[in-house]
């Protein structure tokens, strides 16, 4: 596994950053976690926390529940300019997601799809954002 620093740059998490994570589980990649608080100088926020995050990591599997729900609720604590990874289990494990299902979720939850990138051996990770043409016509 590549460095841990690397992960928090993958996910361009920057010192001093809030970032909450949603949908914490045993499966969850400690490593990552450690990673992203170190570098944001900071521990995780969890669900109950009532800050206005600049990043939003969202772990989610295929036994979830409806993304769509999960996307909005998570957009509501969101930073103008904060981003949202869904990092969900990789094709062969356990609580896999089709791309497809994320594709079809995303645009419905007013976000935009920007990268995805491998954060873990057994994670992958996709960037959502707000899009800039859904803010221009606000």
């Amino acid at each position: 596994m590549t460095s841990t620093v690397n992960i928090a740059d993958k996910l361009g998490i920057e010192p001093d950053a809030v970032v909450q994570e949603l949908g914490w589980g045993e499966d969850c990649d400690d490593e990552l976690r450690a990673a992203v608080e170190e570098r944001a100088g900071s521990d995780l926020l969890d669900e109950d926390a009532e800050e206005i995050v600049d990043v939003l990591l969202l772990w989610w599997r295929e036994s979830d529940g409806d993304l769509v729900d999960a996307l909005v609720e998570a957009v509501g604590p969101l930073a103008e300019n904060g981003v949202i990874w869904v990092l969900t289990p990789k094709s062969g494990r356990d609580g896999y997601v089709e791309p497809s299902d994320i594709a079809e979720a995303v645009p419905i939850a007013g976000l935009a799809q920007t990268t995805s990138v491998s954060v873990s051996a057994d994670w992958a990770g996709i960037r959502l954002v707000s899009p800039k043409t859904a803010k221009a016509k606000r």
